[in-house]
């Protein structure tokens, strides 16, 4: 099983554990028409992201799917964690096979030709996040703007693709000497809006997201510089951010409900 998918696999988990603990509290009915309320939620995310610092030299714009889960308490404080997962197909590193392609720019198979190479951006980023609601020009005390916070992780590396893994320079353990996987610690910051409905299903937030991650390189040998690369890497991104949240607030009956 992959990183990637025992990462998955464990938050996951974390998600039902905390749900099953936290919708015990929740069975108390409430109107966040009236009031602020305690609401569990989880929630899934589509970014499009724009690269900076050294990320721009090596990638262009990606997109950013995730999903996460997150309490909003009756302070309208706001404490979860997510998890998303950064895709693209704009590589801007042209001399990544400097050393093993032709004067034309090609990479010969076993057979002598030249042979398909496909290149992909891959990354994830996952955090804690923190911040606040702020209950101004919104329908209800659970609703408005508000900011983000988040402490967490950034991957990211070049996805290479060789369809029938026909060029043993870049098949099996080669590959990872040309992937430039890199990682660290990143923060985040989000400013946006938030809006929760009676009606759970109608629930959303959007805004923008700026990124900012202090990586280096995992890999022990680059084929590209002839060695290790101990370069310190500050990745930034930003982007506009949209999402579908599912609120687990237990609502009134109607019939308690005055116009």
């Amino acid at each position: 099983m992959s990183k990637y998918f025992r990462m998955r696999k464990f938050y996951i988990s974390l998600v039902f554990l905390f749900l099953g603990f936290f919708l015990q509290k929740t069975q108390a009915q409430s109107n966040i028409k009236d009031s602020s309320v305690f609401a569990p939620m989880l929630y899934v995310t589509y970014a499009y992201q724009w690269p900076g610092g050294d990320l721009k030299d090596r990638f262009g714009s990606n997109s950013n799917i995730g999903g996460g889960f997150q309490f909003k308490l009756k302070n309208n404080w706001i404490l979860g964690a997510d998890f998303n997962y950064m895709f693209g197909n704009k590589i801007k590193d042209t001399l990544l096979f400097s050393d093993i392609e032709t004067a034309g720019g090609y990479i010969i198979n076993n057979n002598g030709e030249y042979t398909d190479v496909y290149l992909y951006e891959r990354g994830y980023y996952t955090s804690f996040r923190f911040g606040k609601l702020f209950p101004v020009l919104s329908p209800n005390p659970n609703s408005g703007p508000f900011i983000m916070g988040s402490v967490g992780f950034l991957q990211h590396k070049i996805r290479i693709e060789n369809p029938g893994n026909t060029a043993p320079q870049i098949s099996g353990d080669y590959r990872k000497g040309y992937d430039k996987l890199t990682s660290g610690l990143g923060i985040s910051e989000f400013i946006g809006y938030m809006y929760l409905g009676n009606k759970r299903l109608i629930s959303f937030y959007a805004g923008v997201e700026f990124i900012q991650a202090f990586t280096q390189s995992r890999r022990t040998y680059d084929f590209n510089l002839g060695g290790y690369d101990a370069t310190k890497r500050v990745d930034l991104q930003y982007g506009i951010k949209v999402g579908w949240i599912i609120p687990f607030y237990k609502r009134r009956p109607a019939g308690y409900y005055y116009n």
